[in-house]
């Protein structure tokens, strides 16, 4: 593990969780928990971190019930606003698992202590202007320190990514992809209730999208994939998808804008990224697994199988739309998010039950070609279909958890195979890794539905 040359001693902890007594935080501990000291497990050594100990110590005995907390699990204080505890932490570990949002207004001292300090960095941000910042700012001192810096490691955006890349790499030559359109939609046998944390992101995001647009305007041009075939046609804004039984509308989140990134990444980096102490066994593996990665549209959109269901969506959406452009709206929805998200987000956050109950199905609708020359055809139209699904549990409490610890996970066990440092969507850096396996096996779940020829007019 790359750490800074001032520090001669190795890391006291694998990983430390910062922000473990939180509402997402200490469900986080709970499942990392399950791979502490098991067999085989990179996991040897974990802390808990934030401002209050007496809190940490209280989610612990909560994620640890029925059991006793097991043994050595350290305890450390460290607060946002003072910088030089955030680097004692980081000095302390190889890893830091980043659960303390809004990121806007909370991530970035935490980044800068880990780059400063060569400590790798994953969090759960779904926040674009916060991830874009942060590339622009410590992209290039992370690769000198060696610190390994990836937001969205969590339901935003891993199912997104990997769900992406499984559905374009079923289109074995000489057939090419052309297009792709998810639709999320969650479902729950109770109720669904989201973290206040999440309802806060989205209505800061809504604020800031002058501030991402600017940040965009002054860095240079992302690279763009060519994509066989003409661009998809827009599409209306309403869908009502026969296909899979649902009412849908775009859904503004950063899983679009985090795939596209990867895309853009691979564009430059046909073979991805290499690792920086990957064997040539790895560096093969890496290569054959880029190749049968295609590049496609990609779109993202919430749904509901009943139009009531969907009417609330839409109603929820233009809430925050609406009201989080100006400050007195943002007031207004902060004070009352349960009565603005119509129930779906409250302070106190969701009950165990309402957590257990719930799940999520994201569905990958592809389209494209049976081979590359129908696609150069004029005006040609997709004549191949691919649906896949990405199936798991509740999104915020149950599905990122398991996510963002199967990433530390690999991160620890096959360091060496990662980009030595950087800051990086996960897609480019997971990839090639047994990550989407790993999920497999802890609930999180990849199918193929069907393959089928469109008809061409």
């Amino acid at each position: 593990m790359a750490r800074s040359q001032c520090q001669d001693l190795p890391p006291a902890f694998d990983m430390v969780i910062l922000g473990a007594s939180g509402f997402t935080g200490k469900y986080v501990v709970r499942e990392a928990l399950k791979f502490l000291n098991a067999p085989s497990s990179p996991l040897s050594s974990l802390a808990l971190a934030g401002r209050r100990p007496a809190k940490l110590t209280r989610a612990l005995q909560w994620a640890a019930h029925p059991g006793p907390p097991p043994s050595g699990i350290a305890i450390l204080t460290a607060d946002i606003t003072d910088p030089e505890s955030l680097r004692r932490l980081c000095s302390q570990t190889k890893l830091i698992l980043d659960c303390v949002g809004p990121f806007r207004l909370y991530g970035e001292p935490v980044v800068a202590a880990c780059v400063e300090t060569g400590c790798d960095y994953l969090d759960i941000c779904g926040e674009p202007e916060f991830m874009e910042r942060m590339e622009a700012k410590y992209h290039e001192k992370a690769v000198e320190t060696g610190s390994l810096v990836i937001s969205a490691c969590g339901f935003d955006s891993i199912p997104a990514e990997l769900g992406f890349t499984f559905n374009s790499r079923q289109w074995a030559e000489p057939a090419v992809v052309n297009r792709v359109e998810a639709y999320l939609s969650l479902e729950s046998k109770k109720r669904i209730v989201g973290n206040f944390g999440t309802f806060q992101s989205a209505v800061l995001g809504v604020a800031n999208v002058d501030k991402l647009q600017e940040l965009r305007r002054s860095r240079p041009r992302r690279s763009r994939p060519t994509i066989p075939g003409p661009p998809p046609p827009k599409g209306p804004t309403i869908e009502n998808q026969k296909k899979v039984g649902l009412w849908a509308v775009k859904l503004p989140s950063a899983d679009s804008v985090i795939v596209r990134r990867t895309l853009s990444i691979l564009t430059d980096n046909p073979h991805g990224l290499p690792g920086g102490e990957e064997g040539p066994q790895q560096c093969e593996k890496r290569r054959a697994f880029w190749s049968t990665v295609k590049a496609a549209h990609f779109g993202m959109k919430i749904g509901s199988k009943s139009l009531l269901g969907f009417l609330r969506v839409i109603t929820v959406g233009i809430f925050i739309d609406v009201l989080g452009r100006t400050a007195t709206g943002r007031r207004l929805l902060l004070k009352f998010p349960s009565f603005f998200s119509l129930g779906w987000f409250k302070k106190q956050g969701p009950s165990e039950e309402e957590v257990t109950s719930a799940s999520f199905q994201m569905l990958f609708i592809a389209q494209g070609y049976s081979n590359a020359e129908v696609a150069m055809a004029r005006n040609a139209k997709p004549d191949t279909e691919i649906v896949t699904r990405v199936t798991g549990p509740e999104i915020g409490y149950l599905s990122t958890p398991i996510i963002l610890v199967q990433c530390g996970l690999i991160l620890l066990r096959q360091r060496g195979d990662l980009p030595k440092g950087g800051t990086f969507p996960p897609g480019i850096v997971f990839g090639p890794t047994d990550l989407q396996e790993q999920l497999q096996k802890n609930g999180i779940l990849f199918d193929v539905i069907s393959r089928s020829s469109l008809p061409v007019e």
